[in-house]
């Protein structure tokens, strides 16, 4: 059993892409358009085998939350970039590119070493080492 995908809404497809492209070496996909249901999507694979599908939508209107809010259900997801200094390195970088960093680069309780940013749309991610 795992995690086949995890699905992101977003308002701007072209944006969010790219920045998980830019930031984590993902590789897009062809994108899928269904016209008649305005639903247009686009799977980014990861080199180990994990997988993002984001999504953008003219019928519905997803519940647009605050920035980095902590919720229930999903609250962010964790990115794997091999090491410590990596970590660091990442950060920063988004942190120059005016991503907002929320917390860290740190050692936490259960041991990660990880720094939590947010992407284009909001969501909470985890780079960890």
């Amino acid at each position: 059993m795992r995690i086949e995908h995890i699905a992101l809404w977003t308002s701007d497809l072209d944006r969010c892409l790219g920045f998980y492209i830019k930031y984590f070496g993902a590789n897009a996909g062809q994108r899928y358009v269904n016209a008649t249901k305005g639903f247009e999507s686009c799977f980014l694979s990861f080199p180990e085998g994990a997988r993002i599908e984001v999504m953008k939508t003219t019928r519905l209107s997803p519940l647009l939350i605050e920035s980095g809010a902590e919720r229930m259900g999903l609250t962010h997801f964790a990115m794997s970039v091999g090491s410590d200094a990596l970590v660091d390195e990442l950060t920063q970088r988004m942190r120059e590119d005016g991503f907002p960093v929320l917390d860290g680069p740190r050692r936490t309780g259960d041991g990660y070493y990880e720094s939590v940013v947010l992407d284009p749309d909001g969501n909470r991610i985890e780079i960890a080492s």
